[in-house]
């Protein structure tokens, strides 16, 4: 079978520019209306896309007040979500740093189940500065220490997740015998920074277990994802830097006896589409627009670990001593080192940068027609750069619905993308290969 693109909907509620919340073809729902991303969801399940990917925030967004904040948490989200779809995947974001390995195993065990197989786990690490004062920590975690807790976490759910197999479960009435206890074992992780005896409450889901999706691509990043990720969120501005996180993080699976293909990258797309070239750029232009350098400013600093950049001329050139050194960046080191390639190699102005990055924060970006998109996407997903795209309208729901009315028959025409969903659980969405197959549960047809 020829290799299949993937598509994930990375759903911001009213979409991934800044300002998209003002723009008058934006949704005027609440960002708490489950109705807002009800309506996204089911877009993308009619457009066949493999998943829908929800991110999260463990900081409030206050950002002077001028940009849309207050979403939904992720989980309980999706488990909405799951009575309201039928095929498409369901993908939430938990940290690793400020969670607990026993209840957040239960939650996704629990939406894996709810959704008949559609759950995956976002792995995060945070990097918001202040996220520790939410959860009783006087500072944050480091960024290294933040990945030593991470795979002691992993660890710990997945062997909770092994501990209760849906095999256990008889339900033989006429004996009397509900499950086999011989089956069911306490997991037993002693860590270094996490304990859990279990084992699990909640029997083996319909996956076995949900997928594991991880966003880092830093250095601790990408070798925690050669081991753990069976999908990377990954964010890059031009292909050549997508190209070659995509060959690094392949090879490196070989170490942990993981083929290339155990692994999915997906890197985020930002698309304005347009009937016409000039049409698409309009998008850009109006919601440009309707920002300011304050919430720019403010992104920005938070991506430097709090470094205030308010000195900084906003229409000079900018130079490598206008920013701290990446490498000594204790929040997002792979995005901030993005950001100064970016700023240097195109000379741009610290207005031009946050205008830049106003639209999907350091993600690719580009506008044009439908056949133009797919021109991109097919180009990307051909030369080893992806194997699909976590897709980012700028404005929800018009730009999503052109995408997903325009360009993905495009990409179906050119045998590239799926024209119906041939599995049920995100696993055959991703072609990923089963996990502890005997321990899966029956699903209905």
């Amino acid at each position: 079978m020829p290799r299949q693109l993937h598509l994930n909907l990375f759903l911001m509620p009213r979409g991934h520019h800044e300002s998209a919340w003002r723009h008058p073809a934006s949704s005027a729902r609440s960002l708490t209306d489950l109705e807002l991303y009800a309506g996204a969801a089911k877009i993308a399940e009619a457009a066949k896309f493999d998943a829908v990917f929800l991110a999260d925030a463990l900081v409030a967004q206050t950002n002077g007040g001028l940009v849309a904040s207050g979403a939904l948490e992720p989980i309980t989200l999706l488990s909405a979500l799951a009575v309201l779809t039928e095929r498409i995947g369901l993908i939430g974001t938990a940290s690793t740093t400020y969670s607990l390995p026993y209840t957040l195993a239960r939650q996704f065990a629990t939406l894996d189940h709810l959704s008949k197989g559609r759950a995956g786990w976002n792995i995060v690490t945070s990097w918001a500065p202040q996220a520790g004062l939410n959860y009783g920590r006087s500072e944050d975690v480091g960024h290294g220490e933040r990945y030593a807790i991470a795979e002691d976490f992993v660890q710990a759910v997945d062997a909770l997740w092994r501990s209760f197999p849906a095999a256990a479960i008889l339900d033989d009435r006429a004996s009397g015998r509900y499950f086999d206890p011989a089956q069911v074992q306490p997991a037993h992780h002693r860590g270094p920074h996490w304990q859990a005896q279990g084992p699990l409450n909640v029997p083996g889901s319909p996956q076995g277990r949900p997928v594991y999706i991880q966003a880092g691509q830093s250095e601790d990043g990408r070798a925690f994802a050669a081991r753990w990720a069976e999908a990377i969120f990954t964010a890059h501005l031009g292909k050549d830097s997508a190209r070659a996180f995509y060959t690094d993080v392949k090879s490196r699976a070989a170490a942990f006896g993981r083929r290339a293909d155990d692994i999915l990258v997906l890197p985020g797309i930002s698309a304005a589409i347009g009937s016409t070239q000039a049409e698409a750029d309009r998008v850009w232009e109006e919601l440009d627009a309707l920002t300011s350098p304050e919430i720019g400013l403010a992104r920005l600093s938070a991506r430097f670990g709090g470094y205030d950049f308010t000195g900084v001329p906003l229409d000079r050139r900018l130079k490598a001593s206008d920013f701290p050194d990446p490498a000594r960046v204790d929040a997002s080191k792979s995005r901030a080192t993005g950001y100064v390639d970016l700023a240097l190699r195109e000379e741009l102005t610290l207005r031009q940068l946050l205008q830049r990055l106003a639209g999907a924060r350091g993600h690719f970006t580009l506008a044009g027609t439908p056949e133009k998109v797919a021109d991109v996407i097919e180009d990307w997903f051909t030369s080893g750069a992806a194997d699909g795209f976590n897709v980012m309208p700028p404005i929800l729901y018009q730009q999503f619905e052109v995408f997903a009315q325009e360009v993905v028959p495009i990409l179906q025409k050119r045998g590239l993308f799926r024209t119906g969903y041939e599995g049920r659980t995100l696993r055959e969405h991703f072609g990923l290969a089963p996990v502890a197959p005997a321990n899966h549960l029956r699903l209905s047809a």
